[in-house]
């Protein structure tokens, strides 16, 4: 990292940063193109998870190429300065790479649902049938994980 003092490298801090967000997005490889596309998210602390339909362009793209790249970001402003060139983002960030694993046990589907559902509400929900049969449950197997922060003092 360029600016090492903006680096997070306390594991409880970039947890903390994972979660307290609730939309992450995912970079994906087509080919010679990228794609890119936010995801409501649950994290167990290992890995993250996301849902997806089972058809589309993020699951034909992950189907052929599994590498994965996520951004999940809080704490968003700006920093404004005297000099246009010198404004600078407020943030907190956590930047990870890793590979994409369709989840087929209904119980391991399950759970990632919940946690799903978790990172956004204190609600418990039942998942008929007939809609985990149309849904697409993926973890991503973090292979690397980067924070960093700016405009928090320190």
């Amino acid at each position: 990292m360029r600016r090492s003092q903006r680096e997070i490298t306390e594991r409880a801090e970039i947890d903390a940063v994972i979660r307290s967000a609730r939309v992450m997005r995912i970079a994906l490889v087509d080919g010679d193109r990228p794609f890119l596309v936010p995801v409501f998210y649950g994290y167990d602390g290992t890995a993250l998870y996301f849902h997806s339909a089972l058809k589309g362009s993020k699951i034909e793209i992950l189907q052929r190429n599994p590498a994965i790249c996520f951004e999940i970001g809080v704490d968003h402003g700006v920093i404004e300065d005297d000099k246009a060139c010198d404004f600078e983002a407020r943030h907190r960030t956590v930047i990870g790479h890793g590979r994409a694993v369709f989840l087929q046990d209904p119980g391991d589907r399950v759970r990632a649902l919940d946690l799903i559902v978790a990172n956004l509400t204190s609600r418990r929900f039942d998942y008929p049938e007939a809609n985990l049969s149309m849904t697409a449950v993926l973890r991503i197997d973090i292979e690397l994980l980067k924070g960093k922060q700016h405009g928090f003092g320190g």
